[in-house]
């Protein structure tokens, strides 16, 4: 019953046409669905976004989980095998925009949570809830306007999984344990503009910017440490010119994004940019801007009780890992002292045909109710 429980409210969920960032009544169908399991439920909206912080109990250890009722816009709805809102069952999967990313997660705990507390009404600590309809769009509404709220009171959890699809071939095969920092910069150089035919009265940027820019693609930032790869730099795009083949530009303008681990650090990564830029004799101006910060939770408690419910139901190990783009892990980080992302099979998420396997479902909400008797029984 518990298992059709999953599958049937990932479908409510999916059926919910929640694109980023409204929240089409996801996060108060769950709330109702909470308060009966004695969590108190505050909504906590920020202009246009829905949050959602729910809780049972008031002592340590508190344990979150985290995630997002948004989803990203569906493309052609003629690319779909069937409606993207209209959850539906073929070839052994869950299909609809959110199956994977990230409504079964939410269903999953939900009834992992039921399925705790009904053996464990008493149990010691805390379970929270904490969800937002700003994952999958700017991001400052969402889990950072409610962390601070948090913040400000002082309620700060001791763990907490981020339901995140983090699997990769197989359920369980993968817990990301941390997440690179994501900083970018538009560097414009300026130079003289001129005809081409008399250089020496103007003065080229793309010309100078070059062999700084070669510098800078060339250069080992950091070395990376035992849990993160070394720190890369990349340029998206690079803008110069009138449109016009015989006038030399006055400016020229790139943008650049570095992905860094905890090796690193935002300041010491502008320090040497501006220095190479210096260095290099360029007229210039540079725009900085901090998508997120590095976060890490090394081998410990909460990772260690994940693995081992995962063992249990899978059989696998899963390995830790901190790859991939950023998440809104970046901001519960910085109030819980560990935090780690888990979820199912992450091959069709933002995909037209976004799907799960169902025989998924069970499994994945076991792993989490393990986690809890693991944490908190």
């Amino acid at each position: 019953m518990a298992d059709a429980d999953v599958r049937t409210l990932a479908a409510t969920l999916i059926a919910r046409p929640s694109v980023t960032p409204d929240d089409a009544g996801c996060q108060a169908l769950i709330a109702q669905r909470l308060r009966p399991l004695g969590f108190t439920c505050e909504s906590l909206p920020s202009g246009p976004v829905s949050n959602l912080w729910a809780r049972r109990g008031t002592t340590a250890p508190l344990l979150v989980f985290a995630g997002h009722t948004d989803v990203v816009p569906t493309g052609p709805e003629a690319d779909w095998p069937s409606p993207p809102f209209v959850p539906t069952e073929t070839g052994g999967m869950l299909v609809g925009r959110g199956a994977a990313d990230m409504k079964t997660s939410i269903a999953a705990f939900i009834v992992a949570a039921e399925e705790f507390i009904a053996a464990h009404p008493d149990h010691p600590g805390s379970i929270a809830l904490l969800l937002t309809s700003d994952e999958e769009g700017p991001a400052t509404d969402g889990t950072v306007h409610v962390c601070r709220v948090l913040d400000a009171r002082n309620e700060h959890p001791d763990y907490c999984i981020v339901g995140e699809p983090t699997s990769v071939q197989a359920l369980g095969d993968t817990i990301k344990n941390g997440r690179r920092g994501s900083m970018s910069a538009r560097i414009t150089v300026r130079g003289v503009q001129g005809h081409v035919a008399y250089p020496h009265l103007a003065r080229n940027p793309i010309h100078e910017l070059a062999p700084a820019l070669a510098e800078l693609t060339a250069t080992c930032w950091d070395e990376g440490n035992e849990y993160f790869p070394p720190t890369t730099f990349q340029v998206s795009n690079l803008h110069a010119g009138t449109g016009a083949g015989n006038v030399i530009p006055g400016t020229a303008t790139i943008d650049c994004n570095f992905r860094f681990s905890t090796a690193s650090t935002p300041e010491e990564l502008q320090a040497r940019t501006t220095a190479l830029l210096d260095r290099h004799g360029l007229d210039y101006e540079i725009a900085w801007t901090i998508g997120g910060l590095p976060f890490l939770t090394p081998q410990g408690t909460l990772c260690s009780a994940l693995q081992a419910a995962i063992a249990q139901e899978t059989g696998l190990q899963a390995a830790l890992s901190t790859t991939g783009g950023t998440s809104d892990g970046r901001f519960i980080a910085r109030i819980c002292p560990q935090v780690v992302e888990f979820g199912p099979l992450n091959q069709t998420i933002h995909q037209t045909g976004e799907r799960i396997p169902l025989d998924s479902l069970a499994p994945l909400k076991n792993i989490y109710r393990r986690t809890l008797e693991t944490l908190l029984a």
